[in-house]
C-alpha cells in the first residue's frame, strides 16, 4: 500500500480545540530523551545528549471507518512508569537480560493508549487499542524525520520492478546500498532493520518488535527529503496457488485496508535504537526485550544444535558404491557423518516430498523416511525436514502429528515471501502447532525477526539474509566479504541469522567462481570458524560436504562442537562494513570471533574481560599465504598474556576463532 500523509489540515478543522500537552520522558541514565507533543496531531523527536537523533515526527493511525488514532484525539491521562527487571532467555545470545526503561502510557477517549518508551540503547513507541469492536487498520504512517540528509544502509528489495505488488514478494535477502537520505530511491522499498549515521560516530537503527496480526513495515522516501516513511502490504483478498514449484500463495487481489483487528490489540513497537560506537550494535537486545514473553510453559525439549546440510554441498558425497542424491543411503551417511562428530541434526532439504504436489505426505520412493527417523535417533542424530510453505500450511495440524509420532524433530519452512497480515498469522500458527508438537521451526524465504523467537522459542532460527547459498550461483560481482562485516551490524540486531555458513573450499576475490556442484567461499578458512562465533544462530549449519569435514579434522572439530546459545555475550570491536570482533561465553569456555573486509589488518582485541587467572586458548589464524590461497591457515595453543591483550593479523577477507580455557592446574 502506497504511503500517504494523513490530511491533518481537513481533519484538525473538524476536530474540538485543545491544548498542547508536552511530555518528556527520559532513559534511566539520563543522556536520552524522548519528546512528545499532543495536541491536534501528536508528534515526538528523539535526543541522546546534545545531539538531534529524530526531528518532531508525526505519530498516527488512519483507521477504516475514516477516524484515526493521533489526529484530534482526545487525551484523557498520562501515567509514568520505571520497568526494571531480569528476563531469563531461551536460545539466545546472552542467559539473562536486563529491562531496564521509563515508560510514559498516554491514554486517549477514542479507545486507544499510545506507549512510549525510553531506555540507554534507544527508543520505541506502540498503539495499544482498548476498544471492544473490532475494526480495520486503513494505514498506519510512520515517518522518520531526520534533520540532516545522513548517510544510510539500505536493504531494498530485490525486485526492482516498479509494480508494488512484485515488491511485496520477495525473499527479504539482500545486500546494503550505501547512500544519502536525499538519494535513496523514490520507488523502491526498503526492509527493515535500516541504518543511519548521525553525527559524532553515532547511529541509530530502525527496526520493529512484538510484530503479530499485522504487516511488517517497509521503508521509503517518496520525496528525495530527510524523511522516511512507511509502507505497509494491504490485506490479501484473493490468492493463488503458484511460485517456486507450487509451494507458494500468490496474491491476486488486496482490500483498502492493511490489517482486520480485534478490539483490543497491542500493535507493533517502532524502534529507534541510538548507538555512540558501531560495536554497540552488535550486542543490543531491544527487539527481543519488547516481544511478548514465552508462550511456552515448558521449552526443554527445544535442543539448539548444528546440522549436517545437503542442499549448498549438492549432495556431496564420494568414494561410495551408490549415486548420492536424495535417497535413503546418502542420508544413512550424512546420519554417520553427524553421529561420528557429535552433530545434533541432520536436514532434509527440498527433494524428498513429491515434486509439484504440495503435499508433505507425499514421499519420494527413494527416501524410507521411517529408517532415516530411527537409525539417526539410533545415533543420537535428530532429522529435520524441509517444507514448502503452502504444502505446510494447507495441512499442518496433520503434517506435524504425522511426523512428530514419526520422531522428526522439525521443519524448515520455506517460500512464504510475503509479510502482510496473513502471512504474520501464518508464521504464529506455525509456531504454537510446530510447539504443541514439540517440533523446532526453521523460518525461510521470510522476514526478518521481530520476536517470535522469544515468544515461540521453538522458532529456533530465521533466514532473511543474503547467506552463503549466494556463493553456489554469483562470482566476483556479489561481494560477501564486506556483507559479512555490514550484516551484523543491522539485520542481526533483528535476531538470529540461518546464514548457513562453513565451507572447507575457500577463495580469494581473484580466484573465486559459482560452482554449484562444488560450491565455495569468499573471503580465507578462518572466516568461516570466526563465522560461528560472531553470527547469532541457535540451529547452525554445517554447509560443506561429510568427504571436506574428513579431510579437514582441525577445522571440523572446533565447529562440530561450538556452542549455539550463549551465557554472555561481549562486542570487543567493530566498525560496519570494516571489521568485527566479538566474545561470547558458555560455561567456563569462551570465544572468540573476527572478521576483516578485504583489507587486510592487525586487530589489538583486549581481553580483560576473563578475569584474574591463568588462559590457554586455541588458536586459528589466517596462514602466511591465506593472500593467494584462502584455505591457507595456522592453529596453535598459546597462552594468553597477563596483559589480555593480542594482536592478530587478519589476511584479505580473512578472519580469526579462539576457544579459550581456564589452565585448572595453576
Amino acid at each position: 500500500m502506497r504511503f500517504f500523509l494523513l490530511t491533518f489540515c481537513l481533519l484538525s478543522s473538524i476536530a474540538p480545540l485543545v491544548a498542547q500537552r508536552n511530555f518528556k520522558l527520559q532513559s534511566p541514565d539520563g543522556k536520552l530523551s524522548v519528546n512528545i507533543q499532543v495536541g491536534k496531531q501528536i508528534t515526538y523527536s528523539v535526543i541522546h545528549e546534545k545531539d538531534l537523533v529524530l526531528s518532531p515526527s508525526p505519530v498516527a493511525m488512519e483507521l477504516g471507518d475514516g477516524s484515526a488514532f493521533g489526529v484530534g484525539s482526545t487525551f484523557k491521562r498520562a501515567h509514568t512508569t520505571t520497568l526494571n527487571q531480569e528476563i531469563r532467555t531461551v536460545l539466545y545470545k546472552k542467559s539473562t537480560i536486563t529491562d531496564h526503561c521509563k515508560e510514559l502510557v498516554l491514554e486517549f477517549k477514542e479507545g486507544f493508549n499510545l506507549v512510549f518508551r525510553a531506555y540507554n540503547e534507544g527508543a520505541a513507541y506502540r498503539f495499544v487499542s482498548t476498544r471492544q469492536a473490532g475494526f480495520k487498520v486503513k494505514n498506519e504512517p510512520v515517518v522518520f524525520n531526520f534533520a540532516k540528509d545522513y548517510d544510510v544502509w539500505v536493504p531494498y528489495v530485490k525486485s526492482k520492478a516498479k509494480d508494488i505488488e512484485e515488491q511485496y514478494f520477495n525473499s527479504f535477502e539482500n545486500t546494503y546500498t550505501y547512500t544519502s537520505l536525499s538519494k535513496m530511491s523514490q520507488s523502491r522499498l526498503a526492509f527493515t532493520p535500516l541504518l543511519l549515521a548521525l553525527d559524532n560516530g553515532k547511529k541509530v537503527c530502525i527496526a520493529e518488535s512484538d510484530l503479530e496480526s499485522y504487516p511488517g513495515m517497509y521503508l521509503i522516501n517518496r520525496d528525495g527529503t530527510t524523511s522516511l516513511q512507511s509502507d505497509f502490504a494491504s490485506y490479501p483478498l484473493t490468492t493463488e496457488q503458484g511460485g517456486h514449484n507450487q509451494l507458494q500463495q500468490l496474491v491476486t487481489s488486496r482490500a483498502p485496508y492493511i490489517a482486520q483487528c480485534k478490539g483490543a490489540t497491542n500493535f507493533p513497537w517502532r524502534i529507534l535504537i541510538v548507538s555512540t560506537s558501531d560495536k554497540e550494535l552488535l550486542d543490543n537486545d531491544m527487539v527481543y526485550k519488547l516481544a511478548a514473553p514465552s508462550r511456552i510453559n515448558d521449552g526443554a525439549w527445544i535442543k539448539p544444535g548444528k546440522v549436517a546440510w545437503e542442499w549448498w554441498n549438492h549432495w556431496g558425497i564420494s568414494g561410495v558404491d551408490f549415486e548420492a542424491g536424495v535417497n535413503t543411503p546418502t542420508y544413512m551417511a550424512y546420519i554417520d557423518f553427524a553421529a561420528k562428530n557429535g552433530i545434533e541434526y541432520v536436514i532434509l532439504d527440498e527433494g524428498w516430498a513429491v515434486n509439484l504436489k504440495a503435499d508433505l505426505m507425499q514421499v519420494v520412493p527413494e527416501i524410507d523416511l521411517e529408517k532415516l527417523v530411527a537409525y539417526g535417533k539410533q545415533k543420537n542424530v535428530g532429522i529435520i525436514l524441509w517444507a514448502g510453505y503452502y504444502a505446510f500450511d494447507r495441512d499442518m495440524e496433520k503434517v506435524c502429528k504425522h511426523y512428530s509420532e514419526m520422531g522428526v524433530k522439525g521443519f524448515k519452512i520455506d517460500f512464504m515471501d510475503r509479510d502482510d497480515q496473513p502471512m504474520v498469522d501464518f508464521h504464529y500458527r506455525a509456531a504454537l502447532t510446530a510447539a504443541q508438537y514439540k517440533l523446532l521451526v526453521d523460518f525461510h524465504g521470510t522476514y526478518k525477526p521481530t520476536g517470535l523467537n522469544r515468544t515461540y522459542p521453538n522458532v529456533i532460527n530465521y533466514e532473511a539474509v543474503n547467506g552463503l547459498e549466494q556463493m553456489k550461483w554469483t562470482g566476483p560481482e556479489m561481494d560477501m566479504v564486506t556483507y559479512d562485516v555490514t550484516m551484523p551490524f543491522i539485520r542481526m540486531v533483528a535476531g538470529p541469522v540461518d546464514y548457513t555458513q562453513g565451507a572447507m573450499r575457500n577463495a580469494t576475490k581473484r580466484t573465486h567462481r559459482g560452482i554449484n556442484d562444488e560450491p565455495m567461499s569468499q573471503g580465507t578458512r578462518c572466516r568461516q570458524l570466526a563465522e560461528y562465533v560472531v553470527f547469532e544462530s541457535p540451529l547452525n549449519m554445517l554447509c560443506d560436504s561429510p568427504d571436506n569435514y574428513e579431510k579437514e579434522a582441525e577445522c571440523t572439530a572446533f565447529i562440530a562442537h561450538i556452542p549455539t546459545v550463549w551465557d554472555r555475550t561481549i562486542s570487543l570491536d567493530g566498525a560496519i562494513g570494516k571489521y568485527i570482533a566479538i566474545a561470547r561465553q558458555k560455561g567456563d569456555q569462551w570465544y572468540v570471533g573476527g572478521l576483516t573486509n578485504w583489507e587486510a589488518r592487525n586487530m589489538e582485541i583486549d581481553l580483560s574481560f576473563l578475569g584474574a587467572g591463568d588462559f590457554t586458548a586455541e588458536v586459528f589464524r589466517d596462514g602466511v599465504n591465506a593472500n593467494r590461497i584462502a584455505s591457507d591457515y595456522k592453529k596453535e595453543m598459546i597462552s594468553i598474556p597477563s596483559s589480555r591483550k593480542m594482536i592478530l593479523k587478519m589476511a584479505q577477507g580473512g578472519g580469526f576463532a579462539l576457544k579459550i580455557y581456564r589452565e585448572k592446574n595453576k
